[in-house]
């Protein structure tokens, strides 16, 4: 059995629609909670929430299905995913759930699932917990006395905020640092200005007023300007763009330039291993990342270890391969000494760690090296198989022998949008335009 609902982040679409409805919310709590009811002991499941207005609709709907399996459901309300997969482990849960569409618009929402162990669920698992899900008539709902209960957790957000605090160095601190901090009107709304400050930051806080349908709406990681903006307006040091649930950073140096994925990988992998923390002898990234990054750590005698594009897939592969950095050019910056998923706060404290002690802008300490042109182009994709065709493989193969050995060529379909990336590096920036150009034109006309 293929899977049908999860893509390479949960479940996600437009919300009210399948498979983003009430109905399907709750077939799948109960799914999930048949897979993971092993054992006689009290079962439990602690369900995380970003601020989008459709979580008031999802998050009871999954609280029923699971009561109905016969466990106990502890609500934590708005927080970051990397909250939930911490909680989940410190809670003894036997399962996390996160309501949220990461960096999409709150038109959409999402369902993520943890395992016992904090991390997300493999791909046999989901599907495992759809097949449950194609037989709901026959999964077993537990007798009226076991049925389970609801209760919310008061002091999960203090619990994730000193956590996050603890991977920050003891003998280092942020006085005199100005941070400006887009929250994206998301699930760090809250704990990020609040760590900053408890660390010592002078901290300019935007993207803070979530009213269920700003959530990423023209702020936060993947819309940056705004934060670029406030930066050079107050004279702050730096700025950090979260994204909806937070799982994602993106740094803007004092001089208003973006600091993206792979930079923060490089910086923090040249740290670790300057201090001999760094483990594996690699870093672990998608195939999104540049190029430049790749030669930057052959140069400290490390390799990138490449996977396809989803943060699940870098955890999977940091696991296998004993490493403890991975991440994606989009901001998903996995550190495996700290926790099971991406964290863009932890994160941003590993980089604060640097550039404390270096004591240098942030614009000087944070560019490692120099990325080559690289240009991606999502294009709306309306079902068909426009890259099974004669033409496109044509185009493909054409800028792939254009680029040579010096660069490279990756198409895709989205695991979490209806949209074909395409995807060019090269050394020459025009002829890499002029690739994209000519498979994004053999895309449409294939599409018609």
């Amino acid at each position: 059995m293929t899977r049908k609902l999860f893509g390479t982040d949960g479940i996600r679409g437009k919300a009210n629609a399948e498979p983003v409805t009430a109905m399907t919310a709750l077939k799948l709590a109960m799914a999930a909670g048949a897979e993971f009811t092993r054992g006689d002991h009290r079962h439990r499941v602690v369900i995380g929430k970003d601020t989008r207005l459709s979580g008031y609709m999802l998050e009871p709907a999954l609280t029923s299905g699971f009561v109905a399996m016969g466990m106990d459901v502890i609500l934590l309300g708005p927080m970051p995913t990397p909250a939930i997969a911490m909680l989940t482990r410190s809670l003894r849960a036997d399962l996390g759930v996160m309501i949220s569409a990461s960096h999409n618009p709150y038109e959409d929402n999402g369902i993520k699932l943890f395992g016992p162990d904090g991390y997300k669920l493999s791909d046999e698992v989901e599907t495992r917990i759809e097949a449950r899900m194609a037989a709901h008539e026959t999964l077993q709902a537990a007798p009226s006395a076991e049925l389970g209960r609801a209760l919310r957790l008061d002091d999960a957000r203090g619990r994730y905020m000193e956590a996050v605090k603890r991977s920050f160095p003891k003998s280092l601190n942020l006085d005199g640092l100005k941070i400006v901090v887009d929250c994206a009107h998301g699930a760090a709304y809250r704990v990020a200005p609040t760590v900053l400050w408890e660390l010592g930051a002078e901290v300019v806080a935007i993207g803070d007023a979530p009213d269920g349908f700003n959530i990423n709406r023209e702020c936060g990681a993947t819309a940056p300007a705004a934060l670029q903006k406030r930066v050079i307006a107050e004279k702050a040091d730096l700025g950090l763009a979260l994204d909806g649930d937070a799982d994602r950073l993106i740094l803007v140096d004092e001089k208003g330039q973006i600091v993206d994925g792979d930079q923060i990988m490089a910086l923090i992998a040249r740290s670790w291993a300057e201090r001999d923390r760094l483990q594996g002898g690699a870093v672990v990234a998608t195939v999104m990342s540049n190029l430049g990054l790749e030669r930057f750590l052959a140069g400290l005698k490390l390799k990138l270890l490449r996977t396809p594009v989803g943060d699940r897939y870098v955890v999977e592969r940091m696991r296998a391969e004993g490493c403890n950095v991975g991440g994606e050019q989009s901001g998903h910056i996995i550190l495996g000494d700290y926790g099971t998923t991406g964290d863009g706060l932890i994160a941003a404290l590993q980089v604060l760690a640097v550039i404390v002690r270096a004591g240098r802008p942030v614009s000087e300490t944070t560019r490692l090296f120099q990325p080559l042109p690289q240009l991606l182009k999502n294009l709306k994709f309306n079902g068909g198989q426009p890259l099974e065709r004669d033409e496109v493989k044509a185009a493909i193969k054409g800028g792939e022998t254009a680029l040579g050995t010096n660069g490279r060529v990756l198409i895709r379909k989205s695991g979490t949008e209806p949209v074909i990336r395409i995807m060019a590096e090269g050394e020459d920036e025009a002829l890499v335009g002029r690739v994209v150009e000519d498979i994004a034109q053999a895309i449409e006309r294939a599409g018609k």
